[in-house]
């Protein structure tokens, strides 16, 4: 019965659902009306502020294409290659597949939500070798598991909340940092980590649909599809002059790759020692610039795997500022403040971490961006939350303070099942060669997504912080 429910969703999106582009357009113009009739904001101020954050993300965007090509040069090198061929020995079945997916996907974005890259080249690699695996299932399978990143250690709220300085002490709103063993460590947020573990791959499992019927990727491949069946390598070479040149000698030593991973790792071991476990976009990136460099031992390797790698970034390059100009109406027409304002007069001690989780959700639908998000919604909620527990002992606050804000985390993060922004992240590995869009995807995600929505709704509200 589920079965057949997750088919009819996945029928119902491809009708409706629209590509990922048009989405993020009509998001723009739902939020400008918004703006309009809500707030009573004059059309020239809404398109000013739609143009005054349109380039906010630039960086972001930037640090997310780097994400995705450096995670997916490494996947492209000898070493993962015959490590995937190894593996490949001990997966046999589809069910196999998908667990393993979920499985290792929900590791990898513990540690950081760009890893998700390397799972979405492991699952397409399994895809290519194991029979009778419904590859857009895979696709909601690997995009899923990047939903556990938000307890990991590159979750941004938390991070933001043990930081020196951060701007809701110079704005007031808190005295101190907050240390991420209220909030990454909390019982709370370990349970969560262990619900996405154990069970995101048994629904999974339930889930599986019963056709696989055209569905395989070697059914999908495109027939034009150029999968650079040539070596990096044989490429590599095919540069050479038919005579001695330095120049070639250079390209294809890995006596200066050496030397700049030597300066990478000797960074890396700085940055570690210095500042403990931090983790975020910056050092990942570095680190997987150092490791693309190593495992492809020449610089001209490197370059054409960089090549390979960037072909299908189209989608992140452009449609990011659209989403950056939505989070700018919410920004500076009060739209966030206001909605924030409805849900905090609301919040008692007994529902305030559920109305904290629904605002995550919601407003993530205009401001994909765990941070972003919370430079919004969250002094109005943290205020809200002082309020309510004014008289208690400051450790108790705290506690509550964290609640609160990792529950914004958890439903922003959930969300995303039905927000096509971050699937951005997939398709240019998992998608390349295939007509897949967004619609093929998401309908998969419906169920997993209002089952995953009543778990964590109980846990924010009932499991001990």
């Amino acid at each position: 019965m589920l079965t057949k429910l997750g088919e009819r969703f996945t029928d119902l999106f491809q009708k409706y659902m629209p590509s990922a582009f048009v989405f993020a357009i009509l998001l723009t113009l739902i939020t400008a009306l918004a703006a309009y009739f809500w707030v009573d904001t004059k059309p020239l101020d809404i398109i000013k502020s739609w143009y005054d954050g349109f380039f906010n993300l630039l960086s972001f965007g930037m640090q997310i294409v780097l994400i995705i090509v450096t995670g997916f040069s490494i996947a492209l090198s000898p070493a993962i290659r015959r490590g995937i061929d190894k593996l490949t020995t001990f997966i046999k079945t589809p069910k196999q597949v998908y667990a393993f997916v979920l499985i290792i996907g929900s590791l990898l974005s513990f540690v950081s939500f760009g890893w998700i890259v390397i799972t979405c080249v492991l699952a397409r690699e399994l895809a290519m070798r194991v029979k009778g695996v419904n590859y857009p299932f895979l696709i909601a399978c690997a995009y899923f598991s990047f939903g556990g990143w938000v307890s990991g250690l590159s979750s941004s709220i938390p991070l933001l909340l043990n930081t020196e300085n951060n701007f809701l002490i110079e704005e007031g709103i808190l005295a101190s940092k907050i240390s991420t063993s209220f909030t990454l460590g909390s019982i709370l947020n370990i349970a969560m980590i262990l619900v996405f573990m154990v069970v995101a791959p048994i629904l999974f499992l339930w889930l599986v649909p019963k056709k696989t019927d055209g569905k395989e990727l070697k059914d999908l491949l495109q027939s034009n599809y150029q999968s650079n069946e040539s070596s990096i390598k044989d490429e590599a070479e095919s540069f050479k002059l038919p005579v001695k040149a330095i120049s070639d000698t250079l390209n294809n030593t890995s006596i200066l790759s050496l030397i700049i991973f030597t300066m990478g790792l000797s960074y890396v071991i700085y940055h570690f020692v210095t500042f403990g476990f931090d983790v975020n976009l910056n050092i990942m990136i570095f680190i997987f610039l150092m490791l693309g460099l190593l495992l492809h031992k020449t610089p001209m390797q490197y370059s054409i795997a960089m090549k390979r790698a960037s072909s299908n970034i189209s989608g992140i390059l452009f449609q990011y500022p659209f989403y950056a100009g939505i989070m700018g109406i919410m920004l500076y027409t009060g739209i966030g403040e206001k909605l924030t304002a409805m849900l905090v007069s609301v919040m008692t001690i007994d529902n305030y971490p559920f109305f904290a989780y629904i605002t995550g959700g919601l407003v993530n639908f205009a401001i994909p961006s765990a941070g972003g998000e919370f430079a919004v919604v969250g002094p109005s909620i943290i205020q809200a939350v002082q309020d309510i527990a004014t008289g208690l002992p400051q450790n108790e606050v705290t506690a509550m303070v964290s609640r609160a804000s990792m529950s914004i985390a958890y439903g922003e993060s959930l969300s995303n099942m039905l927000q096509p922004f971050f699937i951005l992240l997939v398709l240019p590995v998992m998608g390349a060669g295939v007509k897949l869009q967004a619609r093929d995807i998401m309908g998969y995600l419906v169920l997993p997504f209002v089952i995953f929505f009543v778990i964590q709704t109980l846990m924010v509200l009932y499991v001990p912080f």
